[in-house]
């Protein structure tokens, strides 16, 4: 019988891997008209903005100390950093390249956990991605051979390990709620991005067309605010290699969404990719008895 703590972390993964799935499709849609560091820092400013609405109206108190600079850090990393680096990566790197890379953040945040003793090495977590990459290559086309230039490649590996090292970050700060790490985040993000943005000589301009307001309205409340919400409050049950499981379910909302919204075929690869990945998750984050649980609760 599942406990509680496990129905709220699966739920929160359900509902995180759903949301962060039309991220993508927002910002493909953001980017037709936005330059794309700007669109980033317009969109992590503004969900900086509810985030720290939301902590006023509720009076969550202000971390201090460890827990105030790690907050910090924790968004220049999660937000701040990967986004920059991605964003950048995603000009020569084929999206479905990109997916590919990205379903490697499982087993990169394995390795880091398991380097700074944060978490036992899991040959089923190994096993896990490896299905899972195999699946999401698939689905998303990315091809085995591809003219890429080495500084935009390394830009998206670091990118993934960016958001390796934030999520074990995570698990060794002190206890602070998921909506003020959050609010703290994005707005320490919000200010590496505009700064981005000033260096890449963005045109900072408000969007004119409905489509591009309807993206960026999904992108700060469904794709930044509770989809990074819901993200902390799984790895605050889950350990951090177990939650990066979010990034190999996401290429699958995405190619859906993007059908529907955005006109693009759904393919007999996604038909053969979808269980590839759905087996990957299931043996490195859903598999029963195999996450020991630490004295508070937790599963490690």
């Amino acid at each position: 019988m599942q406990r509680p703590q496990d129905r709220v972390a699966l739920a929160s993964f359900a509902g995180c891997s759903l949301l962060a799935g039309g991220n993508a499709v927002g910002v493909r849609f953001s980017n037709r008209e936005l330059d794309p560091l700007w669109g980033a820092a317009v969109r992590f400013g503004a969900a900086a903005v509810v985030l720290l609405a939301i902590m006023a109206v509720r009076r969550l108190p202000l971390p201090r100390g460890r827990a105030l600079a790690g907050s910090l850090l924790f968004g220049v990393l999660n937000f701040g950093v990967t986004f920059g680096l991605a964003y950048y990566a995603l000009v020569r790197i084929h999206a479905g390249l990109g997916q590919t890379i990205l379903a490697l953040v499982p087993l990169a945040t394995l390795l880091l956990a398991v380097a700074q003793r944060q978490e036992r090495f899991r040959t089923s977590a190994v096993v896990g991605t490896l299905f899972a990459l195999a699946g999401v290559a698939l689905a998303s086309r990315a091809p085995l051979q591809s003219s890429v230039p080495p500084g935009y490649l390394l830009a998206l590996v670091g990118s993934v390990l960016c958001l390796a090292q934030a999520a074990v970050l995570v698990r060794r700060l002190p206890a602070v709620h998921p909506v003020t790490m959050n609010a703290l985040g994005m707005t320490a993000a919000a200010v590496v991005l505009f700064a981005g943005s000033l260096v890449a000589d963005d045109h900072w301009t408000l969007p004119e067309r409905a489509t591009t307001w309807w993206a960026l309205g999904y992108l700060v409340v469904g794709g930044s605010v509770l989809t990074f919400v819901l993200y902390l409050v799984v790895i605050q049950h889950w350990s951090a290699s177990r939650a990066a499981y979010v990034f190999v379910i996401i290429p699958v909302i995405t190619i859906v969404l993007s059908a529907w919204l955005d006109d693009e075929p759904l393919t007999a690869e996604l038909l053969l990719g979808a269980p590839l990945i759905l087996t990957g998750v299931y043996l490195g984050a859903l598999r029963p008895g195999r996450h020991p649980v630490t004295p508070d609760g937790r599963t490690r």
